[in-house]
């Protein structure tokens, strides 16, 4: 669901009092007493949902709970148009890899399709083909595809490929713009999934290990040998910025004064695989380099917020406060000039400065993309402790 469209219920009063905390310099002042780039407090389990192969759950501070599950299931890849089949084998010619515009065996030259994976978002209150509802799944989804580390990861030879679901439930009413917590607690479930110990080789049809203790992660936790790279699934980050003021995370009343939003999606760049006699250290495991997948706006409750009306043009006033005389004409109209102290819907765009700064602000060193990163690497340790 697009933020603009929750009814705000707050009045302009309030809004005016918001937006002018909110824009304080150097520190702005949040209703919940963050800083501006703190998130919300919040509660993280992973493998919750039994038959899945991965499942994870996050429940923020205010009471917003998302519940993520994984499922797979092996699927024959689809040749490619005018690849040569052998009738007898089904197989393709040697030299082709059989994955829709792909060609040899090489790894750089192996090809990956997006159709690999699905996604499907519930909302409590709102259809699954409402707009709001499938641009957030959209939004996910993009993110995954682009990282282009998912899909690899899904390859089992030239002929199949696990087809992957994605069932991303909210399980609270959306008390304020959902997308980082569904990102989140889809970034835990895939850190969680484990598929099947293949034992075929090669373009055999596959055979799997029944024995689940033998089963592999899909991430392979940090230092374990692997033959993909050690990058972990992407994020969103929901960043907003009131004047100068870039704030992430913010609640349902920041945005009803958001002078803009971003949904900024990164992700770590992808690192060699680790050898098998190789452990990361904790300094290597700090040293990750973030890359940014997308940036897409999203339009602001604050836009259709209705405007505050001075008291000189207040007819409930007289029009008498500070010597003004009454203009009851003008208090009918939607817009009135802008006053200070009294609220005002945004109009317009937002400078590019601007802009550059909360996507900068998301990506630096240490910053809050990378706070976001260890935490959850954080939960991810604890699961297999207690594995």
């Amino acid at each position: 669901m697009a933020t603009n469209q929750q009814q705000v219920l707050i009045s302009p009063a309030e809004l005016a009092y918001l937006h002018a905390s909110l824009s304080l310099s150097p520190e702005p002042i949040r209703p919940d007493g963050r800083s501006s780039t703190q998130f919300r407090p919040l509660v993280a389990e992973t493998d919750i949902l039994p038959g899945t192969n991965g499942s994870a759950r996050i429940c923020f501070a205010d009471g917003s709970e998302a519940i993520v599950g994984v499922k797979v299931e092996v699927e024959k890849t689809k040749p490619k148009a005018g690849a040569m089949i052998n009738p007898e084998e089904g197989k393709e010619e040697k030299g082709d890899t059989g994955v829709e515009g792909g060609g040899g065996f090489d790894d750089d030259k192996k090809n990956y399709s997006n159709d690999w994976v699905e996604l499907a978002v519930d909302i409590p209150g709102h259809r699954d083909d409402d707009p709001g509802t499938a641009f957030l799944g959209n939004m996910i989804l993009e993110a995954l595809l682009e990282d282009g580390e998912l899909v690899k990861r899904l390859r089992i030879n030239s002929r199949f490929h696990w087809k992957m679901y994605l069932d991303v439930l909210l399980i609270s009413q959306p008390l304020s713009y959902p997308l980082p917590l569904l990102s989140l607690t889809t970034h835990l479930a895939l850190l969680s999934t484990r598929l099947p110990c293949l034992i075929s080789e090669g373009d055999e049809d596959p055979m799997f290990d029944d024995d689940w203790a033998a089963s592999t992660n899909l991430y392979p936790p940090r230092g374990e040998k692997s033959k993909l790279s050690t990058s972990r699934p992407p994020i969103t980050l929901l960043v907003m910025s009131v004047g100068h003021s870039i704030l992430f995370d913010p609640t349902y009343e920041e945005l009803a004064v958001a002078d803009a939003v971003l949904a900024v999606s990164v992700s770590e760049e992808p690192t060699k695989p680790v050898p098998q006699d190789t452990i990361a250290t904790p300094k290597q495991a700090k040293d990750r380099a973030l890359r940014l997948l997308s940036i897409r706006s999203i339009d602001p409750p604050s836009r259709i917020t209705p405007p505050g009306v001075p008291n000189g043009l207040n007819p409930a006033t007289n029009g008498e406060v500070a010597g003004l005389q009454p203009k009851h004409a003008e208090a009918r109209t939607a817009e009135v000039p802008a006053t200070e102290g009294v609220w005002k819907a945004p109009r317009g765009g937002v400078s590019r400065s601007v802009l550059s700064a909360m996507v900068f602000k998301a990506l630096e060193k240490g910053g809050v993309a990378d706070e976001v990163l260890d935490g959850l690497q954080g939960v991810e340790m604890a699961s297999e402790i207690l594995e």
